[in-house]
């Protein structure tokens, strides 16, 4: 299983940014997909999480900012964030759990200026 993430980049604070992630290979068709984030010199964090069934989780700073979404069709999970803070500046990683297995993709840069 391979992922490929998209979408960083540098924004103001205020701004928008979407992030995308495709997975390929064999996926079980339950499966969960979720961004995490690491910052320099903290851990690495969950941000928001979505199952294959729509269920999503929200690490409570990004509650009501961001929203992750998903196309089960093209094994795709998106992030949308908005009202970018400058506390959001991270490395964003995608993750994805399928059966007892899960993948790390390689991060997206996300910076967020003030």
């Amino acid at each position: 299983v391979q992922l490929q993430a998209s979408g960083g980049g540098l924004v103001q604070a205020g701004g928008s940014l979407r992030l995308s992630c495709t997975a390929s290979g064999d996926i079980y068709s339950y499966n969960v997909m979720a961004w995490y984030r690491q910052a320099p010199g903290k851990t690495r964090e969950l941000v928001a999480s979505i199952s294959s069934e729509g269920s999503t989780n929200y690490e409570e700073s990004v509650r009501g900012r961001f929203t992750i979404s998903r196309d089960n069709g093209e094994a795709r999970v998106y992030l949308q964030m908005n009202s970018l803070k400058p506390e959001d500046t991270a490395d964003y990683l995608c993750h994805l759990q399928t059966g007892p297995l899960y993948y790390w993709g390689r991060g997206t840069q996300v910076t967020v200026s003030s």
